[in-house]
């Protein structure tokens, strides 16, 4: 049977910054993971300075052979409403594409790596987890997002009764004629608030790539507001007629508004499997990356004893920094603002850019986590 010093079950941002900490500490780490990396993730994808600061992110090596487009201005507005362009004197944000940036982090984590293998049987033997008959493990980490099966474990009800937003999107590249008819600007990322504020839709450019999407609170009528929103960027001649039509789905849950167990002895935990992603944005990248950040940090400190009060510091830290568990959160958009008063504050360009864009959707009133 294989041992190691930790396995982390899922291999995006959230667990493979883990792995990458941990690996530092000189620990044995494992990821497993269902899928086979590059994988293709829903995700409008771009990631903040904060988050290349916290991972340590050499752009330019990146950029070599990446996308890594800088984001130095956004169009927001109401589905078939007006719109507003906010501009900013420097990069504010970096557009990646997900098969790209989740591969780079989990194979520079320097963990071993079990692709194309799902977490089938799991059983606690003393102090040690088995994990499909095959791997020995004292600490267990769960970073398999919404539908993580370390999550079932530790009681979580998925699907059932937690309060989700979907969410549906596609990314292509578009061909000669689909760029010549694409009006989206690659530096400037365009959202949309959907008229009910329980949700916006997003259409990103990311050189010759495109991304579209649309995510709300729970899943009735999102097939509807998507076809709505993709006819009104049409009309507003922001995307090329022929865009394909297989949009893929994807769920996660919104900080303070899930109660799933973070811990137990021997396992915890991070990312979208915690429930993490803002409030106000529905944003998961910056809370998984953070999370894996501070899970490490409590996994070292706690010095190969890994009871529950052992590891409680990794929850204690999360609420620091993300807030309470219990903090009131209304969907996508905070309650406050809806009512027609949004209408006039998304006409607001002090609004737009000092609440919606600097502090919902890029945090830029909140530290790097060092």
């Amino acid at each position: 049977m294989d041992a190691c010093d930790a396995l982390i079950v899922g291999g995006g941002p959230a667990g493979s910054t883990c792995a990458w900490k941990l690996r530092q500490q000189g620990m044995a780490v494992t990821v497993l993971d269902k899928a086979l990396f590059p994988r293709d993730k829903v995700c409008a994808g771009w990631i903040t300075p904060a988050v290349v600061q916290a991972l340590q992110l050499d752009t330019l090596a990146y950029a070599r052979e990446r996308v890594l487009q800088p984001i130095s201005a956004f169009r927001t507005g109401l589905i078939h409403g007006r719109e507003l362009e906010t501009r900013y004197p420097d990069a504010v944000s970096f557009g990646i594409r997900r098969c790209e940036f989740d591969d780079y982090l989990l194979q520079r984590s320097g963990a071993r790596t079990l692709l194309g293998l799902g977490l089938k049987t799991l059983e606690k033997r003393g102090r040690q987890w088995i994990v499909n008959n095959t791997i020995a493990t004292p600490l267990l980490i769960g970073a398999g997002g919404h539908f993580c099966p370390v999550a079932r474990f530790l009681g979580a009800k998925l699907g059932a009764t937690e309060p989700a937003v979907t969410a549906k999107e596609i990314e292509f590249k578009m061909d000669t004629g689909q760029l010549a008819d694409c009006r989206v600007h690659a530096n400037t990322p365009e959202l949309y608030f959907c008229r009910d504020f329980k949700g916006y839709g997003w259409c990103f450019r990311k050189g010759d790539y495109l991304n579209i999407g649309l995510g709300r609170e729970g899943n009735l009528g999102l097939a509807e507001q998507l076809e709505d929103f993709c006819d009104f960027l049409r009309q507003r001649g922001r995307i090329p007629r022929n865009t394909p039509d297989k949009f893929h789905g994807h769920a996660y849950l919104l900080y303070g508004r899930s109660r799933r167990k973070l811990l137990d002895d021997g396992v915890l935990l991070v990312g979208d499997a915690a429930g993490l992603a803002y409030p106000e944005s529905g944003e998961g990248i910056r809370p998984a990356v953070e999370s894996g950040l501070i899970a490490a940090a409590a996994v070292v400190e706690a010095e190969e004893d890994y009871r529950h009060e052992s590891l409680r510091p990794y929850a204690d830290r999360l609420r620091a920094r993300f807030g309470p568990e219990a903090s009131p959160a209304a969907g996508v958009v905070p309650g406050f603002v809806r009512n027609i008063l949004a209408r006039k504050l998304l006409g607001s360009r002090w609004f737009t850019r000092r609440v919606v864009l600097d502090r919902w959707f890029l945090h830029a009133q909140v530290p790097a986590l060092e």
